[in-house]
Protein backbone atom coordinates (compact mmCIF):
# COMPACT_ATOMS: atom_id res chain seq x y z
CA UNK A 1 0.00 0.00 0.00
CA UNK A 2 1.43 3.38 -0.98
CA UNK A 3 1.26 6.57 1.01
CA UNK A 4 2.16 10.10 0.03
CA UNK A 5 5.44 9.59 1.89
CA UNK A 6 6.48 6.57 -0.17
CA UNK A 7 9.46 7.48 -2.32
CA UNK A 8 8.73 7.75 -6.04
CA UNK A 9 10.80 5.93 -8.63
CA UNK A 10 13.09 8.09 -10.72
CA UNK A 11 15.73 7.56 -13.41
CA UNK A 12 19.08 9.26 -12.93
CA UNK A 13 21.91 9.82 -15.41
CA UNK A 14 25.66 9.74 -14.96
CA UNK A 15 27.43 10.18 -18.27
CA UNK A 16 26.03 7.55 -20.62
CA UNK A 17 24.62 5.39 -17.83
CA UNK A 18 21.08 5.29 -16.44
CA UNK A 19 20.42 4.51 -12.77
CA UNK A 20 17.30 3.44 -10.88
CA UNK A 21 16.53 5.77 -8.02
CA UNK A 22 14.00 6.86 -5.45
CA UNK A 23 13.08 10.36 -4.31
CA UNK A 24 10.83 11.81 -1.64
CA UNK A 25 10.32 14.95 0.43
CA UNK A 26 11.68 18.45 0.07
CA UNK A 27 14.10 20.77 1.83
CA UNK A 28 17.81 21.26 2.20
CA UNK A 29 20.31 19.94 2.71
CA UNK A 30 19.38 17.05 0.46
CA UNK A 31 20.15 13.58 1.80
CA UNK A 32 21.76 11.31 -0.81
CA UNK A 33 21.72 7.68 0.34
CA UNK A 34 24.34 5.13 -0.81
CA UNK A 35 23.58 1.45 -0.16
CA UNK A 36 25.64 -1.55 0.91
CA UNK A 37 27.08 -4.20 -1.41
CA UNK A 38 24.11 -6.29 -2.47
CA UNK A 39 21.58 -3.57 -1.69
CA UNK A 40 19.70 -1.17 -3.91
CA UNK A 41 17.96 2.19 -3.79
CA UNK A 42 15.10 0.40 -2.02
CA UNK A 43 17.41 -0.41 0.91
CA UNK A 44 16.74 3.11 2.20
CA UNK A 45 12.96 3.14 1.60
CA UNK A 46 11.92 3.05 5.27
CA UNK A 47 14.49 5.65 6.30
CA UNK A 48 13.46 7.94 3.47
CA UNK A 49 9.79 7.64 4.47
CA UNK A 50 10.67 8.83 7.96
CA UNK A 51 13.00 11.66 6.94
CA UNK A 52 11.11 12.98 3.92
CA UNK A 53 8.91 15.14 6.16
CA UNK A 54 11.89 17.49 6.64
CA UNK A 55 14.38 16.66 3.90
CA UNK A 56 14.54 15.88 0.20
CA UNK A 57 15.79 12.29 0.12
CA UNK A 58 17.34 10.57 -2.89
CA UNK A 59 18.79 7.09 -3.26
CA UNK A 60 20.00 5.19 -6.29
CA UNK A 61 21.16 1.71 -7.22
CA UNK A 62 24.79 1.41 -8.30
CA UNK A 63 25.74 0.27 -11.77
CA UNK A 64 24.90 -3.40 -12.15
CA UNK A 65 22.36 -3.42 -9.29
CA UNK A 66 18.59 -3.46 -9.58
CA UNK A 67 17.50 -1.83 -12.87
CA UNK A 68 20.58 0.38 -13.25
CA UNK A 69 22.72 -0.06 -16.36
CA UNK A 70 25.31 -2.83 -16.08
CA UNK A 71 28.32 -2.10 -18.29
CA UNK A 72 30.99 -4.77 -18.75
CA UNK A 73 33.55 -2.83 -16.72
CA UNK A 74 33.84 0.15 -14.40
CA UNK A 75 33.07 -1.32 -10.99
CA UNK A 76 36.06 0.00 -9.04
CA UNK A 77 35.36 2.30 -6.10
CA UNK A 78 36.65 5.27 -8.10
CA UNK A 79 34.08 4.47 -10.81
CA UNK A 80 31.25 4.28 -8.26
CA UNK A 81 32.37 7.54 -6.62
CA UNK A 82 32.53 9.17 -10.07
CA UNK A 83 28.99 7.95 -10.84
CA UNK A 84 27.80 9.51 -7.58
CA UNK A 85 29.52 12.80 -8.40
CA UNK A 86 27.95 12.87 -11.88
CA UNK A 87 24.50 12.14 -10.42
CA UNK A 88 24.99 15.02 -7.95
CA UNK A 89 25.90 17.32 -10.84
CA UNK A 90 23.01 16.10 -13.03
CA UNK A 91 20.57 16.77 -10.18
CA UNK A 92 22.08 20.23 -9.66
CA UNK A 93 22.62 19.60 -5.95
CA UNK A 94 24.27 22.59 -4.26
CA UNK A 95 23.85 21.53 -0.62
CA UNK A 96 23.75 17.84 0.26
CA UNK A 97 24.69 15.20 2.81
CA UNK A 98 26.03 11.80 1.79
CA UNK A 99 24.59 8.95 3.86
CA UNK A 100 26.52 5.75 3.25
CA UNK A 101 26.07 2.27 4.65
CA UNK A 102 28.92 -0.27 4.44
CA UNK A 103 30.27 -0.04 0.87
CA UNK A 104 28.19 3.13 0.48
CA UNK A 105 30.22 4.54 3.38
CA UNK A 106 33.42 3.67 1.59
CA UNK A 107 32.21 5.39 -1.58
CA UNK A 108 31.08 8.42 0.46
CA UNK A 109 34.49 8.73 2.12
CA UNK A 110 36.29 8.47 -1.20
CA UNK A 111 34.08 11.14 -2.78
CA UNK A 112 34.40 13.41 0.28
CA UNK A 113 38.21 13.17 0.08
CA UNK A 114 37.93 14.96 -3.28
CA UNK A 115 36.16 17.95 -1.62
CA UNK A 116 33.19 18.14 -4.00
CA UNK A 117 31.26 21.40 -4.10
CA UNK A 118 28.09 21.41 -2.00
CA UNK A 119 28.97 18.53 0.31
CA UNK A 120 27.88 19.60 3.80
CA UNK A 121 28.36 16.42 5.84
CA UNK A 122 28.89 12.67 5.82
CA UNK A 123 26.74 10.25 7.76
CA UNK A 124 28.42 6.85 7.87
CA UNK A 125 26.41 3.82 8.95
CA UNK A 126 28.70 0.87 9.73
CA UNK A 127 31.02 1.93 6.88
CA UNK A 128 33.44 -0.42 5.21
CA UNK A 129 37.04 0.55 5.93
CA UNK A 130 38.28 3.27 3.56
CA UNK A 131 41.46 1.34 2.75
CA UNK A 132 41.91 -2.26 1.61
CA UNK A 133 41.99 -4.76 4.44
CA UNK A 134 43.32 -8.28 4.66
CA UNK A 135 40.37 -10.63 4.44
CA UNK A 136 41.03 -14.33 5.00
CA UNK A 137 40.51 -16.36 1.84
CA UNK A 138 37.52 -18.25 3.27
CA UNK A 139 35.76 -14.95 4.11
CA UNK A 140 36.53 -13.50 0.68
CA UNK A 141 35.07 -16.59 -0.99
CA UNK A 142 31.98 -16.39 1.22
CA UNK A 143 31.41 -12.76 0.15
CA UNK A 144 32.00 -13.50 -3.53
CA UNK A 145 29.48 -16.34 -3.49
CA UNK A 146 26.98 -14.98 -0.96
CA UNK A 147 24.23 -14.82 -3.58
CA UNK A 148 25.05 -18.00 -5.50
CA UNK A 149 22.34 -20.18 -3.97
CA UNK A 150 18.82 -19.23 -5.02
CA UNK A 151 17.61 -19.32 -1.43
CA UNK A 152 20.11 -16.59 -0.46
CA UNK A 153 18.81 -14.35 -3.25
CA UNK A 154 15.17 -14.96 -2.27
CA UNK A 155 15.96 -14.22 1.38
CA UNK A 156 17.77 -10.97 0.50
CA UNK A 157 14.93 -9.81 -1.75
CA UNK A 158 12.37 -10.48 1.00
CA UNK A 159 14.37 -8.33 3.41
CA UNK A 160 14.59 -5.46 0.91
CA UNK A 161 10.96 -5.32 -0.17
Amino acid sequence: MSTEQDPKRIKLRAGELSFDGLESGSGEPILLFLHYWGGSARTWNGVMQQLSTGFRCISYSYRGWSGSDAPIEGYALLDLAHDTEEIICALGLTSYVLVGHSMGGKISQLLASQHPAGLEKLILVAPAAPTPQHIPEFAKEAQLHAYDPRIAVVSAVRRMV
